[in-house]
């Protein structure tokens, strides 16, 4: 197996998580199985950086120097962070330059804004953190920003969203480029689950939607988180806010942003979801709990959702767990 060059681009705000936490995983791969990974890390003139949070990263390189004498990288990660807001015009230009030659183009959090800032992401599907989705559409509406997936395959460039995601693409690509046991045994010795499928969304529903402004409303909100298996239709909150049905499912779309069918889907998905993670629960169970009712209401659910079946999104999680 060659060995795959992986190089990490550094720059001043740039969040240290979203370096330190992939590295570890490829630098964890290669301790695992020797000569997997030579992984480098190089800022544009070869000079330490300051992170977001204050931590100082010296680099092995300048990206000037990175190429010199040497193939191109396999693998070109480029972290997001505070520095991605208004970049060095050297930066973009060099990966406008030396991006295109990289095997694979990784990118966490808002360093898309990076590669999209240099062509690389136009007609591709990409995300990024939740909260810079909106901006990274706006901004460049050559890309087609994807706002709800961890993170994003498309061809040779993988794009993440927040922070933490950057090690579930990691693992991924370890598990792509040896196996899933390797890529299992640094996810057990980096205590984070094996692994959140790339299309899991970034955030809760309570983090999703908007908190309605009014307390019945919200009152409603509590009671279908608190409540997934019980009768969550428009007649049943409309009643438990004392409104019409009409008006309960026009105000609740306009104060959460979403309609309360949509709200409810999302709550009991969530809720399965993390009953299948954190719990030895049968599936049959599970969907009794979650109020799909039966476990082919709750398969139907996963795929649409996850394209993946209620029993395999366990086994990703929970290996040992038998259905």
């Amino acid at each position: 197996m060659p060995q795959r060059t992986l190089l990490f681009v550094v720059f001043d705000g740039v969040q240290s998580l979203d370096v330190t936490g992939p590295l570890e995983v490829f630098a964890g791969a290669e301790a695992h199985t020797p000569g997997t990974y030579r992984i480098r890390t190089a800022s544009l003139d070869g000079a330490p950086v300051r992170t977001s949070s204050g931590l100082t990263l010296v680099p092995d390189e300048a990206l000037t120097g990175a190429l010199t004498g040497a193939a191109d990288p396999h693998t070109l990660l480029v972290p997001g962070g505070e520095g991605t807001h208004a970049p060095d015009p050297r930066l973009v230009d060099w990966l406008r330059a030396h991006g295109p030659r990289a095997e694979r183009l990784v990118s966490v959090c808002t360093g898309a804004f990076l590669l999209a800032a240099a062509g690389l992401l136009d007609g591709r599907r990409a995300t990024t953190h939740w909260a810079y989705c909106e901006q990274l559409a706006h901004d460049r509406p050559a890309v087609r920003v994807e706002p709800e997936p961890i993170y994003v395959r498309d061809g040779r460039i993988a794009t993440s969203a927040g922070v933490t995601s950057g090690i579930d693409l990691a693992l991924a690509l370890v598990e792509e480029d040896l196996d899933r046991d390797v890529a299992l045994c640094l996810a057990r010795h980096l205590v984070v689950f094996l692994r959140r499928p790339g299309n899991q969304a970034q955030f809760s529903v309570q983090l999703a939607a908007q908190t309605a402004l009014r307390e019945p409303l919200r009152d409603v909100q509590r009671w279908i988180t608190e409540h997934p298996d019980t009768d969550l239709s428009v007649e049943a909150l409309a009643a438990r806010a004392a409104l019409s049905p009409r008006h309960f499912a026009r105000a609740f779309r306009d104060e959460t942003g979403v309609t309360p069918g949509r709200y409810v889907d999302r709550v009991r998905l969530e809720h399965a979801r993390r009953l299948l993670e954190d719990t030895p629960d049968g599936v049959e169970e599970i969907s009794r709990a979650s109020g799909y009712g039966t476990p082919e209401a709750m398969r139907r659910a996963f795929l649409k959702a996850f394209g993946t079946a209620p029993a395999e999104y366990r086994r990703r999680f929970r290996p040992a767990a038998v259905d």
